[in-house]
């Protein structure tokens, strides 16, 4: 899973990163002739799971599901007119979602560029950028699909025009500034847009960036898509830079009932929908990630590519059963370890054994 943290200048965008990862990292600021540093994190995703299996199995090594947090380039509100340059397109494109830091925090060494603290304001400026972006995308490959309906192009005219009708649907959601995320797109429809990596389709996590004891702002309305979370932004960086043990003491006294990287982590595997599975054995217990109504065999290649290849079945049971019984010849005493084929969609929780032949 990988997101990318993007906000307005002076929003506190990295500060939110190096919450989130632990980091220490400066400002991915812009390093001349529209280039800019892109920092990366990759954090273990917290889940006490993991633990219990482990301590169950003994195993040599332990591997917690990874998520990728990438601090891109502040957004300049208006300036590019909705064409985000080259380079910050082709890294927001790589990312499963977006994290739109928005300051809620005012501080006078830190002035506002827009001369004063307003979220919402900044909130609609960014989407409204991402909005746009989408729209100029979506305009050029109209204008490319009807020169190929023009010229008469080698694929079938009909298949062009569908794409044509598809793309204009498109277009019109945008130019009402209705984010992709919310069209009733079909499972086919979806698939094909994929590719294109366009801004608004994908789930958006908005991160109010609060002030130490600041409540965050009242809450617009949410979509199955778009998710809100308030974080005091400097407070949870400088705690994520102590030791465990000082920073479980920190976040009680300043009433956080847990680290921001959890919430995040959560709402973000939400947002996606995204599940975990594991597997165990004594050489290695590890979890993975996969959509929510993934089958077997897509959860197979999850692990290896030959194990989607060659699947026969998959051997299932579930966390809860397997550590209520104490172990695998206890699940399998019980029943609870069962034999599944292809058509199986993979519950968040389950301990998948693969068996495969090439």
């Amino acid at each position: 899973m990988r997101l990318g943290i993007l906000g307005l200048p002076q929003s506190g965008k990295t500060t939110i990163f190096n919450a989130l990862t632990r980091g220490h990292a400066p400002t991915g600021s812009m390093i001349g002739g529209g280039r800019f540093e892109v920092h990366t994190g990759v954090v273990s995703v917290p889940d006490p799971r993991v633990e219990k299996l482990a301590t169950l199995f003994k195993p040599h090594k332990t591997v917690y599901a990874q998520v990728t947090y990438a601090d891109i380039a502040g957004l300049e509100a208006g300036s590019s007119k909705g064409e985000l340059s080259g380079s910050l397109l082709a890294e927001l494109r790589q990312m499963d979602g977006l994290l739109l830091v928005v300051r809620c925090f005012a501080e006078d060494a830190v002035p506002h560029p827009a001369g004063g603290v307003d979220p919402l304001r900044d909130l609609s400026a960014m989407q409204a950028e991402l909005l746009l972006n989408d729209q100029i995308s979506v305009e050029r490959k109209i204008e490319r699909l009807r020169d190929e309906l023009r010229k008469g192009g080698s694929r079938d005219k009909a298949q062009a025009t569908r794409e044509l009708e598809f793309f204009d649907r498109l277009n019109t959601a945008l130019a009402a500034e209705q984010p992709l995320r919310d069209l009733d797109l079909s499972p086919d429809e979806g698939r094909a847009l994929s590719g294109f990596g366009l801004l608004t389709q994908k789930p958006l996590l908005v991160v109010w960036n609060l002030g130490e004891g600041q409540p965050p702002p009242e809450i617009p309305d949410a979509t199955p898509h778009v998710a809100f979370v308030g974080l005091q932004g400097k407070i949870e960086m400088e705690i994520a830079q102590l030791p465990a043990e000082e920073a479980q003491v920190f976040l009680g006294e300043y009433g956080i009932s847990e680290p921001s990287l959890n919430r995040v982590i959560r709402l973000s595997y939400d947002l996606l929908g995204l599940l975990s599975f594991f597997t165990v054995g004594e050489d290695e217990v590890r979890a993975w990630t996969v959509r929510r109504g993934a089958l077997a065999p897509e959860a197979a290649g999850e692990i290896h590519t030959d194990m989607l290849k060659g699947f026969i079945r998959a051997e299932v049971v579930h966390y809860d059963d397997l550590t209520a019984l104490g172990g695998m010849a206890e699940a399998r005493a019980k029943g609870k370890l069962r034999l599944e084929g292809k058509d199986y969609p993979v519950k968040d929780g389950d301990i998948l054994t693969i068996r495969f032949n090439l």
